[in-house]
């Protein structure tokens, strides 16, 4: 099975349609981080990866009950985590990959400043939006019915980012142009249960970006003839990755 992720609520013992379960401790704290309400479903593991749909019938400080009302038929055990490294964006795009990429299975989101892309401090100085972040996403992992919560981790330098991927078995480095391998025969020849992908700005990576990506492990990938958004790239990208190597 995968490996635990943000706010998984693992349950212990036989979970089936029609059981309650008292949780406290560390299962607590992880429901705490989806700003539960009683009445509310969340989706749940047993220690097999099952996942389950149960719903809030108690909730205290101390404790919560919840009741399995549904198998869904899922498991975490074929999972792939996926760690997008997003170049910044301007405007509202950032919300926007945050949203989708979260709905697709993105375990970890990295923004991060290359040469081309905006800086934090630029975007804030307009509309201050990086606060909404982590709202998107729970919102978006709520939608989707997600087990875990994405990371989203602080905005940080290039070589930072590249250095987040480093525990990823198979890291992908997004660009425009011939002379790489398209994404989708990359992954047709992978078994990686860990994958970075290394998405740029609009204009793309530099030639000395895309030199330090690769002495860092980053292999060289296109989605095809068409010339994207960066915030397209990402959801297309995340989404293959997904698709390719998810259960």
């Amino acid at each position: 099975m995968a490996a635990g992720g943000k706010g998984e609520i693992v349950l212990t013992g036989t979970v089936a349609p029609g059981r309650s379960f008292e949780i406290e401790g560390e299962r607590l704290e992880n429901l705490m981080l989806w700003g539960p309400r009683p009445g509310e479903a969340v989706t749940v593991s047993d220690r097999e990866g099952r996942l389950f749909r149960a719903r809030i019938t108690a909730l205290t400080g101390e404790g919560s009950t919840l009741y399995v009302f549904e198998d869904t038929g899922f498991t975490r055990a074929n999972e792939v985590r996926i760690t997008l490294l997003q170049a910044l964006p301007d405007r509202e795009r950032m919300e926007l990959v945050v949203q989708k990429t979260t709905e697709l299975g993105a375990d970890c989101i990295v923004p991060f400043k290359s040469e081309r892309s905006i800086s934090l401090e630029e975007r804030e100085s307009r509309q201050k939006k990086a606060h909404r972040w982590g709202s998107v996403a729970l919102k978006a992992a709520k939608q989707s019915r997600r087990a875990t919560l994405p990371e989203l981790l602080p905005y940080r330098s290039f070589a930072d980012a590249l250095s987040t991927a480093a525990g990823s078995e198979l890291r992908l480095m997004l660009v425009e142009g011939p002379g790489s391998m398209a994404l989708k025969d990359v992954l047709h020849e992978s078994r990686a249960r860990s994958v970075a992908l290394l998405v740029g700005p609009e204009g793309g990576f530099t030639a000395d970006e895309v030199e330090e990506a690769s002495k860092a492990g980053f292999i060289p990938v296109t989605l095809g003839q068409r010339i994207l958004r960066t915030e397209t790239a990402s959801i297309v990208g995340v989404g293959i990755v997904a698709y390719e190597l998810g259960g």
